[in-house]
């Protein structure tokens, strides 16, 4: 730390290093020619090495090729954390913890309408499948896929999902549209590996009445987001929950099949320590939150 000039003379070189003379440098910096130059003579005397061929032009030096991209970056870095302190003053901070398929698919794209009607909070998007327990460590506040029941904490109920059939434009095309739920049989059909929580195809074709055989599978896919995507490249029927298929059934990327649904056996709840919850900034992303889950119920 001896060797750290001052920063005046850093940005000396940091702005000379990008221009070809003294004069547009010192136009850049609004100070005369000869004081860059003595800036720049005082710091290759500190450091010990020559940071520049002088001659019409400048030109910098193996020495100064290599230290030029590292001032840079140190100048470039501190503007950013300046401005994002800078965006962050008066705000309070919340760290808001749910999985990473529902931050993704869901809570997202709405994020921006918290910040318009609530621009004191300060949203940090952490996202786990694991149990959260609440340390000093993890996040303030959650959102769990479940039953509701977590002892020793706060819980309100968001909403629950439904679960249909989904397939691109493109698949419908190819192999014809079901007129019938016990047509999708002859439909490659995707399916997830998991545990209760993911949707099931027998639970699906038992509500509507269709004895299943076994039929064949070519893969099973680790998590929702994959399940989608391969829907989305024709390779099979998807069994989605509504939550995850808003923007594709909206922009026509994916078409719901038929008008039958599954009630998700599992759903969304608000969760964080008891006495938290009526914390201001808690209870405007509380509210916020509450508003936009009875949104759901409209479009199923």
């Amino acid at each position: 730390m001896r060797d750290l000039p001052p920063t005046a003379t850093l940005r000396a070189f940091e702005v000379a290093a990008r221009h070809a003379t003294f004069t547009s440098a010192s136009a850049e910096l609004h100070v005369t020619q000869s004081a860059v130059s003595h800036q720049l003579r005082q710091l290759e005397q500190r450091w010990g090495v020559q940071l520049f061929s002088r001659g019409k032009t400048l030109a910098l030096t193996p020495a100064g090729q290599a230290l030029a991209p590292l001032v840079r970056e140190f100048f470039m870095k501190l503007e950013t954390t300046l401005a994002d302190l800078r965006a962050q003053e008066g705000r309070v901070p919340l760290r808001v913890s749910t999985t990473y398929s529902f931050a993704l698919k869901w809570l997202l794209p709405r994020l921006p309408g918290l910040a318009r009607e609530h621009p004191e909070i300060l949203v940090t998007l952490e996202t786990t499948d694991a149990a959260i327990h609440f340390t000093p460590a993890q996040a303030d506040v959650a959102i769990r896929f479940g039953t509701g029941n977590y002892p020793a904490l706060f819980s309100e109920f968001l909403f629950r999902e439904q679960i249909f059939p989904v397939a691109s434009p493109a698949l419908i095309e190819r192999l014809g549209t079901p007129c019938q739920p016990a047509d999708l049989l002859r439909y490659p059909l995707l399916t997830r590996a998991g545990a209760d929580m993911v949707p099931k195809w027998a639970m699906w074709f038992q509500q509507v009445g269709v004895a299943v055989p076994t039929f064949g599978e070519s893969v099973r896919l680790a998590d929702t987001n994959m399940t989608i995507e391969a829907a989305l490249l024709g390779q099979g029927v998807a069994l989605a929950r509504s939550g995850h298929v808003e923007r594709e059934l909206a922009d026509g990327s994916l078409v719901r099949l038929f008008e039958v649904s599954l009630p998700s056996p599992l759903a969304y709840y608000f969760v964080c320590p008891k006495g938290i919850e009526s914390q201001p900034h808690v209870v405007g992303f509380r509210q916020w939150l509450m508003a936009q889950a009875c949104h759901v119920g409209e479009l199923y």
